[in-house]
């Protein structure tokens, strides 16, 4: 009988996180500047208040994957530059070479035609974007905020697509899931991960090990601000963080074992929730292997995998395409 398993208890929080998340505005919405013909975007009807929910809450690979600016495909002009190098392997690389101190933004349409918004460094060190559309056309914009919701648009390319394999994105560290090869969660998924050879059991190993060792970070959650992104080795030495935290290292923990990991940001039925989803070769995509359904994160019983069956109660949880809305993928 498989069955789900609740596994924080009632002490742990709930917290929203505002991201900086938006949408494009539509092509009408851009005009020429009469006077220096430089082209603008208004942003301002795109919510910048993206609510991210927050909860309260084999042997181990030898080798952890890292991306690299290769320059061997390389779009750019004197503001901003795109490393398209290793897109086969799911992600791009962008960095802002334009200076000064107003806030950039990194608008990328795949196409799935999701929009991702993101904040970009001004220091001109690379940053790593996930191509999580899949094979296809992206088209990639970098914008510098000049007043308000107005954003001067410092560079635009288009670039075609063609993935290795459809989960590369979510075996590589990228801006939102920040890890290498010295991250303190990546050396203990490490440990972790070497007493079984199932993959699901590695989850629930790895899952266990957060939930009984971190604790919800309250303050944090009442005064984060807009564009927060996890520190993973913070998170760990401080054992607490809040739902971004939670979910990030668990997703980096997983993929440094080279297990192919979504973390998701989207819907079930009206309610705004997070759920991390995970690959393996018996069972396809699990979705919602680890899922914040508004109250506590919850665990499948990763026994499930044995049946080859899939019962009612185990489709309700994990969805059959009609219970999850996936929003955004990471």
């Amino acid at each position: 009988m498989m069955r789900i398993r609740e596994i924080l208890s009632a002490l742990l929080v709930i917290g929203l996180i505002t991201c900086a998340f938006s949408a494009c505005q539509n092509n009408d919405q851009a005009r020429v500047d009469a006077d220096d013909k430089q082209i603008t975007v208004d942003l301002g009807e795109i919510p910048e208040n993206e609510m991210v929910p927050l909860a309260d809450a084999p042997p181990a690979v030898p080798t952890v994957l890292s991306p690299i600016a290769s320059g061997t495909d390389v779009k750019q002009n004197s503001k901003a530059v795109v490393d398209a190098s290793n897109m086969k392997d799911g992600y791009i690389m962008i960095k802002y070479v334009g200076g000064g101190s107003s806030n950039i933004k990194v608008l990328i349409t795949g196409p799935d035609k999701v929009t991702y918004t993101y904040n970009l460094k001004k220091d001109g060190t690379y940053e790593v974007f996930p191509l999580s559309g899949g094979d296809g056309t992206y088209s990639v914009g970098v914008y510098k905020n000049i007043s308000g919701t107005q954003y001067s648009t410092e560079f635009t390319t288009s670039l075609t697509v063609a993935l290795k394999n459809a989960f590369a994105p979510f075996l590589m560290p990228n801006q939102y899931v920040n890890y290498n090869a010295n991250t303190l969660a990546v050396k203990k998924a490490a440990e972790l991960a070497a007493t079984t050879t199932d993959t699901l059991k590695k989850v629930e190993n790895i899952y266990n090990y957060i939930i009984k060792n971190f604790t919800y970070d309250k303050q944090l959650a009442a005064t984060v601000q807009s564009g927060y992104l996890p520190d993973l080795d913070s998170v760990w030495n401080k054992k607490s963080g809040i739902c971004f935290d939670y979910a990030a290292t668990v997703t980096a923990m997983l993929r440094s074992q080279g297990i192919p990991t979504q973390l998701v940001i989207g819907y079930t039925g009206q309610a705004y929730h997070a759920w991390i989803s995970v690959y393996t070769a018996e069972t396809g995509w699990v979705e919602g292997v680890i899922y914040f359904d508004g109250k506590t994160w919850k665990l499948m019983d990763p026994t499930f995998a044995s049946s080859g069956n899939s019962s009612d109660s185990i489709m309700k949880y994990i969805g059959d395409g009609k219970n999850y809305s996936a929003k955004y993928l990471y």
